[in-house]
């Protein structure tokens, strides 16, 4: 089994910054793809951002040039540096894992940003 604890939610005002974190634990092999997806209150899950284990990225176009995905596999893991934030960034937050096929969830922190 393998677990996902994502924390660094809260909240923040527009403009304001926000790091995310996402731990994981159990039978984690090396090669992987590491996500964040959100959802906003009434919508769907969507994509944020990717990272697989040999470093490639992919952003969802409403976050290029603000957020930044990375991953410490030293650590097993990821974050998702958020800066610029906007009130429509407001959602929950959810790591997701990748691998052999099988996708892995966290619980999700909540991201609130208001003034």
């Amino acid at each position: 089994q393998l677990q996902l604890v994502e924390s660094g939610g809260g909240l923040v005002q527009p403009g304001g910054s926000l790091r995310l974190s996402c731990a994981a634990a159990g039978m984690l092999f090396s090669i992987n793809t590491m996500g964040w997806y959100r959802q906003a209150p009434g919508k769907e899950r969507e994509l944020v951002a990717t990272i697989t284990s040999g470093g490639s990225t992919n952003y969802a176009d409403s976050v290029k040039g603000r957020f930044t995905i990375s991953r410490d596999d030293a650590k097993n893991t990821m974050y998702l540096q958020m800066n610029s934030l906007k009130p429509e960034d407001t959602a929950v937050y959810y790591c997701s894992l990748k691998q052999f096929g099988v996708n892995y969830w966290g619980k999700g922190t909540l991201v609130t940003v208001s003034s």
